[in-house]
């Protein structure tokens, strides 16, 4: 298949681009601006296979239409709309863009995962799908394909008609190495295999082989405004840096808005195409989202406790049981409720990621020492006060998919010694820490995003040290410490990737060789001498197994649920066995501060939900703002509010 980059060289070479010829002198008089049509339409004929044409005669008379009517409704009828929603971001966004550099940071979620419309969506009770910008879809199993009909209200945020073009045209910019996004190049190069037209609001998606969601691969897309992308080229990260994109969702963020390193802010769209549709009807309730730069969480938390910010996650032992205790006059006068939901997902991979291409990390007894010098037992008692429990694997929580027995190494210091010994690492120095023969201190440096969790690292630093292991700790801000990952600089790097409501794990973004290096090995499976670490990929411990890689392209390849959950526990065994990732601990719930006047439903949330705002159903109540504000200038008390929602909690 042909790069965007190569069809452009071909339109240039048969002269099919104009403004390459003329003077110097007009072309810096005024430079137009890029229109990439052309080379997109040209794409589109360089690859006949992939973009078809057709006409809705064309389209089989037997599909069996769906539309998750059946399903209920999301938000609360109780919910109003206005207000403004301040919250805290520990750093500033590096760009707008949500692809390429920089673009995976915490601000994401704000205006893509969290705010806009896929084809479809999970239900948050139900595993099953709900409209977005897809009015209707039906599964043809047997050719593999998925057909969508697209709501013909649907718009983008600057009023343009959601449309078919937008999303093949969403297929040659994730193609495209202007992004410069190898996973997404990867993943819609290899795990779609066609697109047809059948009129502007009709297509379908073709997939390599008919898994047992086969209909999450398609629905969970969403397009891309076309005429926005127009000027996509090879100046794409720095022209596109802080241009925002049209969205399908109901929040904007304005030029205005951006006081770059102090704050941004989204606004509501008052006529949001989808407002009044079920499902996203009262939601995204707060008519102004207000997000401003604290970088340390006890700062944050004194914002919160002024009332600056409206919510404060309290998952912390430290804040729900000492800073905002269940006596505190705020919680006791009834001024801020507190909340405890549990929910049922995939869980967040908290653990720490071991690079390793880095020296003495190659070791695999190293890392099996590394293992059993880290003490998570005690991190879950003393800092999380025995709330939290211990990751066994880093696929828990896909029920059959997840391996059923395999067990988190423990904390012991003799089997770390052992390990450590096995590795060269046998006399103590004046400090305790390890060396080796040559002198070489057992020494990393233990790197992490979140200032939040410093302390986790002081016990495992304290805790390492008795099996002389030293562990350097290196607290970044979120942003950089990503950066620094993905860049494949660190050596350890406690951090969590956060996980999708999917039916089985998925292995290859962090565990195949093609995110580790380029061609890792040779054509007989031997490493390949001359292999180059690649960057911005989610392969963080560098692993590169070919036995792995095998079994990951059979996992993608597999349309049997049977092979695929065989497969799962095998390659969740190996990676146990490389020890290049230690299981840290996960939450079964979610808990929350909120001033009086942030609402939410009678329920509170919904099962699948992983924190309190990530379905938008609270809302701002305006008029209770003012009468919390009254009554504590008056001494004036409401009934406290300590509520627990269990509804959805799992047994032990």
């Amino acid at each position: 298949m042909k790069t965007p980059n190569q069809i452009l060289t071909l339109l240039l070479c048969f002269g099919l681009l104009t403004g390459c010829g003329g003077s110097s002198e007009d072309a810096s008089s005024q430079e137009p601006a890029p229109d990439n049509t052309a080379e997109v339409q040209a794409y589109y004929a360089a690859h006949p296979d992939f973009f078809s044409f057709k006409t809705l005669a064309d389209l089989p008379t037997d599909l069996v239409w769906q539309d998750g009517s059946e399903l209920p409704d999301i938000g609360s009828p109780d919910a109003k709309k206005g207000g403004t929603q301040y919250g805290s971001l520990q750093d500033f966004p590096r760009t707008l863009r949500t692809v390429g550099p920089d673009s995976n940071g915490s601000f994401r979620p704000m205006i893509l995962d969290y705010t806009t419309l896929q084809l479809a969506h999970r239900h948050p009770d139900d595993f099953k799908f709900h409209p977005g910008t897809a009015k209707a879809w039906a599964v043809d199993e047997a050719n593999k394909t998925i057909y969508v009909k697209l709501n013909p209200e649907a718009r983008w945020s600057d009023d343009v008609p959601v449309t078919t073009d937008d999303f093949m045209f969403m297929f040659f910019f994730y193609q495209s190495d202007y992004i410069v996004a190898p996973w997404y190049n990867n993943w819609y190069g290899t795990q779609y295999t066609n697109i047809t037209k059948f009129d502007e609001h009709t297509f379908s998606i073709t997939i390599p082989e008919a898994k047992p969601d086969m209909d999450s691969r398609v629905l969970g897309l969403r397009g891309l405004p076309q005429h926005f992308f127009k000027e996509l080229g090879d100046d794409y990260v720095e022209r596109y840096q802080w241009r925002f994109a049209p969205t399908t969702g109901p929040y904007v963020v304005r030029d205005e808005d951006i006081r770059k390193g102090r704050s941004i802010a989204l606004t509501r769209l008052k006529d949001w195409w989808a407002r009044d549709n079920k499902f996203w009807r009262n939601r995204y309730n707060a008519d102004r989202i207000q997000m401003t730069v604290i970088r340390e969480t006890p700062k944050v938390f004194e914002a919160f406790r002024r009332g600056d910010i409206d919510q404060f996650g309290l998952n912390l032992a430290e804040y729900w049981y000492e800073k905002l205790p269940d006596d505190d006059p705020d919680v006791q006068n009834g001024y801020i409720h507190k909340s405890v939901f549990y929910n049922q997902r995939p869980r967040p991979t908290y653990g720490l990621w071991i690079n390793t291409s880095k020296p003495h990390l190659d070791n695999l007894d190293v890392r099996v020492g590394i293992h059993h010098a880290t003490n998570w037992e005690l991190v879950i008692d003393r800092f999380f006060r025995g709330d939290f429990a211990r990751l066994q694997t880093s696929s828990d929580g896909y029920g059959e998919f997840s391996h059923p027995i395999l067990k988190a190494r423990t904390f012991d210091i003799d089997e770390a010694l052992a390990a450590f010994a096995r590795a060269g690492f046998q006399e103590r120095g004046p400090d305790g820490i390890l060396t080796n023969d040559q002198g070489q201190r057992l020494s990393f440096t233990l790197t992490t995003g979140y200032e939040s969790l410093k302390d986790v690292l002081t016990i495992l630093k304290e805790e390492a040290a008795k099996a002389g292991l030293e562990l350097r700790l290196e607290v970044l801000d979120g942003t950089a410490a990503w950066k620094k990952v993905q860049e494949k600089k660190h050596d350890m790097q406690f951090s969590a990737l956060s996980v999708s409501l999917e039916m089985y794990p998925r292995f290859w973004e962090t565990y195949h060789s093609d995110n580790a290096y380029d061609d890792a090995f040779l054509d007989d499976g031997s490493v390949n001498p001359e292999r180059q670490v690649k960057t911005q990929t989610n392969n963080m411990e560098m692993l590169a197994i070919y036995e792995m890689d095998q079994m990951i392209d059979a996992y993608r390849a597999s349309s049997n649920k049977r092979e695929m959950i065989d497969l799962a526990h095998r390659m969740t065994q190996l990676h146990h066995d490389h020890a290049s990732w230690v299981p840290g601990f996960f939450q079964p719930f979610y808990r929350l501060g909120h001033w009086r006047w942030v609402r939410y439903p009678e329920f509170f949330n919904h099962r699948h939900s992983s924190s309190a705002g990530q379905y938008f159903v609270h809302w701002i109540d305006t008029d209770l703002k003012q009468q919390t504000r009254d009554a504590m200038s008056s001494d004036q008390v409401f009934e406290p509010q300590l509520q627990v929602f269990d509804q959805f909690k799992s047994d032990p």
